[in-house]
């Protein structure tokens, strides 16, 4: 089963449920999306064996066959290559935006005149490791690179590589994955493929704002998810009744409290800290299971 931690906003306690719940099941596989900021590892601190160079495919122009006429600047729907024809016998150029390509290959494929080939750009390192018995994988976007995407897939295709499959083709373990905060692709790419997705607010203003627009993702890409209430006896009711209304269930409470504040100031998990939630988190688990059972769905 692939759950998926993610959050309408930062700041919610979104790690700190992701790296809690891989530290109270068994045969476990944890994949940190959050590419940008990677920060699982200060918690779990693995072993880190394994470290690769992640690339994304760019288009090279060769100049000596390339006739300017345009076909790969109108085939890219990202505005990655523009097309500067020749004028009164001046040459022509054309120009690739390497931060703005995704890698589609459309534009290598579709030249007439077989002016282009794919060369690879370095865009971040994917690592991985050991926690004791919990398979570790992260990735780390390079700093300035404009799209976590790439990165993102390339982190989670490292997933059925380190755990294996099972012969029906789902992974052996159970995967949690970390993803980034908000909406936008990188979270899409993150939770995409999710047999559930956890979803972790708080209850105040901006925190029911931005659950109310992932609910609304999560719904379009028809991933089953339950709602985890951080600092729950802050704020106000608004987020109970908004998840009673739309029937969304609330899988877990968790109490705003120094002590757990302090724990995670120091790098240390909840169930470490404190042992007695080790069976909330594993309830929280089971829940997810009966919930994907009663679907039908992969437990």
């Amino acid at each position: 089963m692939i759950i998926s931690v993610a959050s309408g906003k930062g700041g919610t306690g979104k790690t700190t449920i992701a790296v809690n719940l891989a530290l109270s099941v068994e045969n476990v596989q944890f994949l940190d999306c959050d590419v940008e900021e990677p920060n699982a590892h200060i918690f779990l601190k693995p072993r880190i064996t394994i470290r690769n160079k992640a690339y994304i495919p760019v288009p090279e122009i060769d100049e000596s066959k390339c006739n300017y006429c345009g076909k790969c600047a109108q085939v890219c729907a990202y505005h990655a290559i523009a097309v500067l024809p020749g004028q009164e016998g001046k040459k022509g150029a054309t120009l690739v935006f390497a931060q703005l390509c995704h890698g589609c290959g459309a534009c290598s494929v579709l030249c007439p005149q077989n002016a282009i080939k794919e060369v690879n750009r370095e865009i971040g390192v994917v690592e991985s490791g050991t926690c004791g018995e919990i398979e570790f994988i992260h990735g780390r976007l390079n700093i300035g690179e404009a799209m976590s995407p790439p990165l993102i897939r390339q982190v989670k295709g490292s997933m059925c590589a380190e755990g294996g499959l099972s012969p029906s083709g789902n992974p052996k373990k159970t995967v949690i994955i970390d993803a980034p905060p908000g909406t936008s692709c990188p979270v899409v790419t993150s939770v995409q493929g999710s047999d559930f997705c956890i979803l972790v607010t708080e209850p105040t203003p901006f925190g029911l704002n931005d659950l109310i627009l992932a609910v609304e993702v999560l719904k379009k890409l028809a991933i089953p998810f339950g709602v985890v209430i951080n600092r729950a006896d802050l704020g106000n009711n608004n987020t109970d009744a908004y998840c009673t209304r739309e029937h969304i269930p609330v899988l877990m409470r968790i109490p705003f409290k120094k002590e757990i504040a302090m724990a995670y100031s120091k790098g240390e998990p909840m169930v470490n800290a404190f042992p007695e939630y080790k069976k909330n988190f594993l309830d929280l688990f089971n829940a997810i299971r009966k919930q994907n059972s009663a679907q039908g769905r992969i437990v």
